[in-house]
C-alpha cells in the first residue's frame, strides 16, 4: 500500500523557516500532482501548494512568495521550504498525492500530517 510520511515540523519563532518534507513509500509506478495542505484547530484544511508531475507550480494567496515548493520523483518527494513564518501559519501540515501503483491503480493518498507551530 502507497504511505506518505511528513517530517521537518516543529517549533519556530515569527520569522523563521522550516522545510517540510514527505517521502511516498509502498508499490508506486509513478507520482502524479502533488500537493501541502494545512488545518490550524477549529479551521478547514486548506490548499497551500501544489506541483504538477511537469513541475509548475500554484500557491495559495496566503503564501505571499514565502514558501516554495518543489519535488524529486527519483526519491519519491515532495519539498515545501517555509519562510518568513507568521503565527497565523500554525497548523498542522499535511502532504497529499495522486500516484499509479505498479498494479496500474490510480488513487490518492494522505498522510498523517506534520505540526508547525509558529510563537510571536
Amino acid at each position: 500500500q502507497v504511505q506518505l510520511v511528513e517530517s521537518g515540523g516543529g517549533l519556530v519563532q515569527t520569522g523563521g523557516s522550516l522545510r517540510l518534507s514527505c517521502v511516498a513509500s509502498g508499490p508506486i509506478s509513478m507520482l502524479g500532482n502533488m500537493w501541502w495542505y494545512r488545518q490550524a484547530p477549529g479551521k478547514q484544511r486548506e490548499l497551500v501548494a501544489e506541483i504538477t508531475t511537469g513541475g509548475r507550480t500554484k500557491y495559495a494567496d496566503f503564501v505571499k512568495a514565502r514558501f516554495t515548493i518543489s519535488r524529486d520523483d527519483a526519491k519519491h518527494t515532495v519539498s515545501l521550504q517555509l519562510a518568513m513564518l507568521e503565527p497565523a501559519d500554525t497548523a498542522r501540515y499535511y502532504c497529499n498525492s495522486d500516484a499509479v501503483t505498479v498494479g496500474g491503480v490510480p488513487s490518492n493518498y494522505w498522510g498523517q500530517g506534520t505540526q508547525v507551530t509558529v510563537s510571536s
